[in-house]
This record gives C-alpha cells, sequence and structure tokens, in this order.
C-alpha cells in the first residue's frame, strides 16, 4: 500500500519527501540522542570542576587538621583538683541540668554514667559538648528514651577522662 502510493508521487515529490525524511531523521537523532548526551557531559564537567576545587580545599585543610590532632583539640579547662563524679555533678548543675532528676555514679577509674529523667535534649547536647570542649572529657555512650512533654527525654551519658 505504501509502496503504491510512493510510486503513485512525481519524481520531484519523491524528492521532497525523501528530502523531508532525512531532515526529520537527523533531527530525532540530534533530539534524542546527541543532546542528551552533550547535557549530561556539560554536568559532568561542572561537577568534575566542583570536586576538584571540593579536593583542593581538603588537601589545604589537611594540614589543620593534622596540626590539631597533633596538639590535641580536646580542651584542657582547669578542673580545679575535681574528680570526673564532681565536674560531672557540679557542671550538669551550672548548665541548668539539676532541674532534671539527677544520678552520677562511677563505672570505672575514668569513667563516670550519668542519669537523668525529663531532661531537655537540647541542654544535655549542648552540657555533653562544653564538656568536651572545656575540659576534653568525651561521651563515650549516650541512649535516650523521649518522654511526654516537648523535648524532653530520658538520657544515660557514659563520660570518660582522656
Amino acid at each position: 500500500m505504501m509502496r503504491a502510493r510512493w510510486d503513485a508521487l512525481a519524481p520531484r515529490e519523491q524528492q521532497v519527501l525523501g528530502g523531508g525524511a532525512v531532515v526529520v531523521a537527523l533531527l530525532l537523532a540530534w533530539a534524542f540522542v546527541w543532546h542528551p548526551f552533550a547535557l549530561a557531559r556539560e554536568r559532568l564537567a561542572q561537577r568534575v570542576t566542583a570536586d576538584r576545587s571540593a579536593l583542593a580545599w581538603m588537601r589545604g585543610a589537611q594540614g589543620d587538621v593534622q596540626g590539631l590532632s597533633k596538639n590535641g583539640a580536646r580542651g584542657s579547662g582547669d578542673r580545679q583538683g575535681k574528680s570526673l563524679l564532681a565536674l560531672a555533678d557540679v557542671s550538669a548543675r551550672g548548665a541548668g541540668l539539676a532541674s532534671a532528676h539527677m544520678r552520677v555514679e562511677p563505672t570505672g577509674a575514668r569513667s563516670v554514667r550519668v542519669t537523668f529523667e525529663g531532661v531537655n535534649f537540647d541542654a544535655l547536647v549542648s552540657w555533653v559538648e562544653a564538656l568536651a570542649r572545656d575540659y576534653g572529657v568525651q561521651a563515650t555512650d549516650l541512649s535516650t528514651d523521649k518522654v511526654e512533654g516537648l523535648g524532653l527525654v530520658n538520657a544515660r551519658v557514659t563520660l570518660e577522662d582522656p
């Protein structure tokens, strides 16, 4: 059927339709093959440039990180002779955590466990961060359970001296 219609066309019409078919085929190839590949190549080139700049920044910061780890980025604040147990108790009260029911107990020669009931989570995290920053005391274990009240948790924190 298609062949009969093609043969029925004048030679000039066949040339115009054939040329149009070639142009349409080229446009479709460009739209569905070449153009998506070109866009993907451009995105990848931009990503490589961004990754290279991030790598250059990281290499520059590497020396700073190594210097901090050698010198000790942990705080060495004056504990005024306080044991870890006393430091945990005094600093928690100073951070406003005394309103929560709190218990401090030793778990080893260089560690204590502090248990809170109904403590504000944000205040708790700020207290743990301040201990690490100011005294080099690290929280090696932190577990929380949500309780009734906005932002309140029951928490168990194990603290260790460096």
